[in-house]
């Protein structure tokens, strides 16, 4: 098992790729701390890892609150004895997140607070629990748009992708001789709730589509797979990368017909 003896803390697993990542990192052997603030959705995340015969614990908090990250923290510290893996995974994608005109103050603000704001807290607490453990693995997600602006405006969400993917370089450096190792994903469009909420015709799933070479929505399995490679020991050796999962969006501006 990939993941043998180690604690995951994973935000946002109560669906979509945080959820699917729990389920896998718990294959390979791992303990869950499954964080979210959907209830319902964070217990039948454990449920479904206790099914398969893994280890998991539900914590309810709001990342984009100091306090709530500081008790996830020292929940997966008090249940499981340590912190191996930090994967920050949490975010949203506000339906009303426009272009500078059209954005709302508060929409800014929310998306900043959930989306970068998350993931320095994650990190303000998780990283001094990684030390204790003797190090381990900081796995952020970002997007292709901190690459490349979206086809639809989404201003705040691109900007908020952005930082994490600037935080998470300057992480790598930072903690580079500790043995944490800091890593993001960026993620092409996925066929998540989170993204087909906001893609609710099929006019703007096309306008998606198009830029995608192969054609089709990532799956949330995907990422977590990826993730598993940043978690795992295989991945040693790296640090500060962006780890582009996206069908070839970023490499590709208009698909060929």
């Amino acid at each position: 098992m990939r993941l043998r003896e180690k604690v995951a803390l994973i935000t946002g697993a109560g669906s979509g790729i945080g959820r699917e990542s729990a389920l896998l990192f718990a294959q390979e052997g791992a303990a869950v701390v499954v964080v979210d603030v959907n209830v319902p959705g964070g217990e039948e995340t454990v449920a479904q890892v206790q099914a398969q015969g893994g280890r998991a614990l539900f914590v309810k908090a709001d990342v984009s609150k100091d306090a709530e990250c500081r008790a996830m923290v020292a929940a997966a510290e008090d249940e499981f004895g340590g912190l191996h893996i930090l994967f920050n995974n949490a975010g949203i994608m506000h339906a009303s997140d426009d272009d500078a005109v059209h954005t709302e103050e508060s929409i800014w603000d929310l998306t900043m607070n959930i989306n970068l704001k998350g993931v320095f807290l994650g990190c303000k607490h998780g990283i001094p629990a990684l030390r204790r453990s003797g190090g381990g693995s900081i796995i952020n997600v970002a997007s292709f748009v901190a690459l490349l602006g979206a086809a639809t405006p989404q201003l705040a969400y691109t900007a908020s992708k952005g930082g994490v993917l600037s935080m998470t370089r300057e992480l790598a450096i930072i903690h580079a001789r500790e043995n944490i190792r800091a890593n993001a994903i960026c993620p092409g469009p996925l066929r998540t709730e989170l993204l087909m909420k906001v893609l609710n015709t099929d006019e703007k799933k096309q306008r998606r589509l198009v830029h995608i070479p192969m054609g089709r929505f990532g799956e949330a399995i995907e990422i977590a797979r990826a993730a598993l490679f940043l978690a795992s020991d295989e991945s040693s050796f790296v640090t500060g990368s962006t780890f582009t999962v996206d069908g070839g969006i970023t490499a590709a501006y208009v698909t060929p017909e």
